[in-house]
């Protein structure tokens, strides 16, 4: 075998050098392609005759994940198909892709049980016309890695490919070289974990900010609903990413709550002290805020107890920020305020608060 090499660059493949090289790709051929980061050394991932072919070519040990590659943020359905909260991810893929991001994320969806490893799979949409359209025609999926032998540089462009790899190749797109030259940065994002794997352009902070949500509690104030939804807010979240609490920050979350005439400084109820206390949640040491469009600019949702509440807020934000506003209650019912009555009043409250984060969790992670 001798590789050819394309001309695709910016304009794409011609149709016909498309389907040559699908047919060879089907086949189990190894290619190589190229993206806005590096050359990849590409090949069918659900072929294990490709993959074994591939992980000699690397030089790399046996069990390597290598990146799935595709055409768009569709390919998450898969992941979310399987269980795992994939909110972030989809923010993330609206952010970046196609771009220099990595997903790593829990599940294996069909046709990459190959090259999973340990029930993770990294995922990417390459920001390269060519190879995008490529990839999307295609009816099996398609894994890379960086075009060079295992511990050397990556090589920068396709005559260097072809002197390299000529002769385990079918094909070479030469596609005027990557623009950024620098790998993509690699984020392992599922239960638990939040963790940039390999270093890129894309920073953890900017990576958390794009990730995560600034999520905003009203009452009026701010002494019961408000700060109780905030505190059991924190706890479905951390439930439904496997962490604790105190580390939502690491996956880009902020949490606030605050009343439209709260006086500040105020503590919070005896009642929801002692109601989200059986929780686990502590709010002796919660203090009143009062909500100013100052305070709630910030915030990507901002989720009002009642419907008197949420007029209130749109009469106090810019109309740019009403797309923000929400009832808390997915239903449309308001919170009972149980200011003032008896213990019974808030457990009944705080269980119309559970049964609403159970439907706005799924949104958030």
């Amino acid at each position: 075998m001798h590789a050819e090499c394309l001309n695709w660059g910016e304009a794409g493949p011609p149709e016909g050098e498309r389907l040559r090289v699908t047919q060879a790709l089907r086949a189990g051929a190894l290619i190589a392609i190229p993206t806005e980061t590096v050359y990849g050394l590409a090949a069918r991932a659900d072929s294990q005759a490709a993959i074994e072919s591939l992980v000699r070519l690397k030089g790399s040990p046996s069990g390597r994940a290598f990146t799935w590659h595709v055409a768009s943020s569709a390919a998450l359905d898969l992941f979310q198909a399987q269980g795992p909260p994939v909110a972030q991810a989809r923010r993330l893929a609206r952010r970046y892709w196609p771009g220099p991001l990595t997903l790593v994320l829990e599940g294996v969806p069909k046709g990459l049980e190959l090259v999973a490893q340990a029930g993770w799979t990294g995922v990417r949409c390459p920001a390269h016309p060519a190879t995008l359209r490529l990839i999307q025609g295609l009816e099996f999926p398609l894994v890379a890695t960086s075009a060079n032998l295992a511990g050397q540089r990556e090589l920068p462009d396709a005559a260097s490919i072809m002197a390299q790899f000529s002769k385990e190749l079918a094909f070479v797109i030469d596609g005027q070289g990557p623009k950024l030259g620098e790998a993509s940065t690699v984020l392992q994002l599922g239960h638990g974990q939040f963790r940039v794997l390999r270093t890129g352009i894309i920073d953890l902070l900017a990576l958390r900010r794009a990730a995560g949500l600034a999520l905003a509690f009203v009452c009026t104030g701010n002494t019961c609903r408000s700060p109780m939804a905030e505190g059991l807010a924190r706890v479905a979240l951390a439930q439904r990413l496997q962490t604790e609490p105190s580390k939502l920050g690491e996956f880009g979350f902020q949490l606030a709550s605050m009343g439209l005439a709260a006086l500040p400084g105020d503590p919070a109820s005896e009642h929801s002290v002692a109601v989200l206390g059986k929780h686990g949640i502590d709010l002796s040491e919660h203090h009143a805020s009062i909500a100013t469009s100052e305070s709630l600019a910030a915030f990507d949702h901002i989720y009002a107890m009642t419907s008197r509440h949420l007029q209130a807020l749109r009469s106090l934000l810019a109309a740019s920020k009403h797309g923000a506003l929400e009832l808390l209650d997915p239903t449309g019912a308001d919170l009972v305020d149980p200011i003032g009555g008896p213990r019974s009043a808030y457990l009944a409250t705080a269980a119309q608060i559970e049964r609403a984060l159970a439907v706005r969790v799924r949104d958030w992670a």
